[in-house]
């Protein structure tokens, strides 16, 4: 479990010396991908890259070039972002390792390891895309290990925080038979070919959370919904998203994909569910979404609860 030390963190010295412990490992990541090896390309399984305190030294000077993410059972854990350096100073790192987008492996991922690349990338993107004050347009500084972003103006002196932007995804059932019960999939443009999963949006401001799940599905397959249920919630920083995940009652059953964000979406009974494949697979069936994401989540659930 990683301590994020959020109190301990606002102390520069604290953070220094945590920096200059032994056992400080750092994930370095470059145009928001991760360095990462494979252990067996042929059978899949990449790895995670510590790259220990010293050998990043020439490339992170200053503290401030860095953000802390935490402390775990092995030491102090931060993250550095290389993205404006150049080939030449990063082939020591890159020698057997590569930077992998994290959406193309996470799934393959341990758990743990998958959620502090997850929590690397997003704060990183943040703290490069945060370089300037947004009232005054003066350059900003890090503070709080890269959790904080301070104006240097001084007649300004804005503190800026890292912004989450919630996105609801939720599973629509229709139960107007009880003995055939049935989920809403669907097919967004930008999946791969034969990919369903569960329709999702972003909130809209001054928006319930309850209120875009209704807004959404309807603006997106033409099905009115209600009896709406909060189940689960996952971190998602492509590139600073929080999914959160509902259930919905279908009040009408009838399908009009918006033809825009969705191209097609069907009602789907538990037997068929079954018979899907795997994403990536290549294969003619229709593909569940990836098993690291929450539309996985919600759709293995409601399989669970209905066989």
């Amino acid at each position: 479990m990683l301590d994020r030390a959020s109190e301990s963190r606002k102390d520069r010295a604290w953070v220094q010396q945590q920096w200059e412990r032994q056992h400080c490992r750092v994930f370095v990541l470059r145009h928001d991908k991760s360095l990462m090896r494979w252990r067996d390309r042929d059978a899949d399984q990449p790895e995670v890259v510590h790259v220990a305190q010293t050998e990043v030294l020439e490339l992170a000077p200053e503290i401030d070039q860095l953000v802390f993410l935490g402390l775990d059972d092995s030491g102090p854990m931060f993250a550095l972002d290389v993205s404006h350096h150049h080939d030449d100073r990063l082939a020591a790192f890159v020698s057997d390792s590569e930077f992998i987008d994290l959406r193309d492996v996470g799934w393959l991922l341990d758990k743990q390891q998958a959620a502090q690349l997850a929590y690397a990338r997003g704060l990183l993107f943040w703290n490069r895309s945060h370089r300037y004050c947004g009232i005054c347009g003066s350059p900003t500084r890090s503070e709080n290990g890269g959790h904080m972003r301070r104006c240097s103006n001084s007649d300004c002196g804005r503190m800026h925080f890292p912004r989450t932007d919630p996105a609801v995804i939720m599973l629509v059932e229709d139960h107007s038979n009880p003995s055939a019960p049935r989920c809403l999939l669907a097919r967004n443009s930008r999946f791969p070919s034969r990919m369903m999963s569960t329709l999702a949006g972003f909130v809209d401001p001054l928006e319930s959370l309850e209120e875009t799940v209704a807004r959404e599905v309807y603006e997106e397959c033409g099905i009115r919904v209600g009896n709406i249920e909060y189940q689960a919630s996952q971190p998602w920083p492509f590139p600073s998203s929080i999914m959160l995940g509902f259930r919905a009652q279908a009040e009408t059953l009838d399908i009009k994909v918006d033809g825009v964000e969705i191209e097609e979406a069907y009602w789907f009974g538990v037997e068929q569910l079954r018979d899907f494949g795997e994403w990536g697979d290549g294969g003619q069936n229709f593909s569940l979404p990836r098993r690291d994401s929450i539309a996985r989540y919600l759709v293995e659930s409601w399989i669970a609860e209905n066989s």
